[in-house]
């Protein structure tokens, strides 16, 4: 698959970023059409996490958070990235649906809404069809009782979900595995035992494995170091080549991103998984942002594990 050059930003160390001070930055409107990463040749895949925030009641008429004033935006946002894989959170039913028709006809979409009823907000991973072929995939309640649906079990009200695929890498032959979530943000128990959950997921394949979501809880926490210990998983933005963006935390809230806030939407592999470039895209529009989350890129590089 081709597509438009892949840039080379600035690349920033880790104690420049560690010293940079604490301040908003000066936000410019990108050009129409402009991408901060963009599609990228293959053997290179470019992978997306990305909370859009669910569509809630329209009760204040200037609040951010309108669901038909952030459309354009993410189809804007969207249109421009054209991730190959791209794991959502919190969407409804129809935001899905536009979603998938923001990214392009040859997007397709598995995984459905997280209550008893399969409705609600829901985890979905859309993948360009040109390039990526499902080959499996299933979706499970995190709880002791995982194929209930809307099952919940550690202290979590809200039913919680992982979608795992495997997928055939069109272009490379390579098969791997992705899994997208979204863990509580309310139970702490329920983080950790939803860390346990996944990691049971990604050593049960033999294929590397992109994990994507929105863990609710910062890098270096309990639930982070249970994903990424022992070497199970390592965190793209750590072992990235390259940064394209300074460490931003990922939930400004419609705010100015800020240094030095939390990180808790990430993208995880396994250590075959070679990251090219990182990104948390806190693009600005001249309406202001798509959600209350930054989305976080990573451009990576399957390798053969058999």
């Amino acid at each position: 698959m081709t597509g438009s050059p892949t840039p080379r930003p600035k690349r920033f160390s880790a104690l420049a970023l560690a010293l940079a001070p604490e301040r908003e930055p000066k936000l410019a409107f990108p050009p129409r059409g402009s991408a901060l990463i963009g599609p990228v040749e293959a053997p290179a895949l470019q992978v997306m996490s990305y909370n859009i925030r669910r569509r809630g009641p329209e009760l204040l008429p200037r609040s951010p958070d309108l669901w038909r004033r952030r459309r354009p935006l993410i189809k804007r946002l969207l249109a421009a990235e054209q991730p190959a894989l791209l794991g959502v959170q919190e969407a409804l039913f129809t935001q899905a649906r536009f979603v998938r028709q923001a990214l392009g006809e040859h997007y397709r979409s598995i995984g459905y809404g997280r209550e008893k009823n399969t409705g609600g907000e829901g985890c979905p991973i859309f993948y360009d069809s040109r390039r990526l072929q499902v080959i499996e995939w299933r979706q499970t309640a995190l709880s002791d009782t995982p194929n209930i649906p809307g099952s919940t079990s550690w202290g979590n009200r809200t039913p919680r979900i992982v979608v795992e695929a495997i997928f055939l890498d069109l272009a490379t032959g390579i098969q791997f595995q992705a899994i997208n979530t979204h863990l509580d943000h309310r139970s702490r128990t329920s983080r950790l035992r939803s860390a346990d959950a996944l990691r049971s997921i990604v050593q049960a394949t033999p294929h590397p494995t992109i994990m994507t979501g929105d863990f609710n809880t910062d890098a270096a926490t309990d639930p982070y170091d249970q994903l990424t210990g022992n070497g199970l998983l390592v965190d793209t933005w750590d072992t990235a080549a390259e940064r394209v963006t300074q460490v931003w935390g990922t939930f400004p809230n419609y705010g100015p991103p800020k240094h030095n806030r939390k990180r808790i939407d990430w993208v995880l592999a396994t250590p075959s998984v070679t990251a090219l470039q990182a990104a948390i895209n806190v693009t600005r529009y001249e309406r202001g942002w798509p959600s209350d989350h930054a989305p976080v890129q990573a451009v990576v590089r399957l390798a053969r594990t058999e």
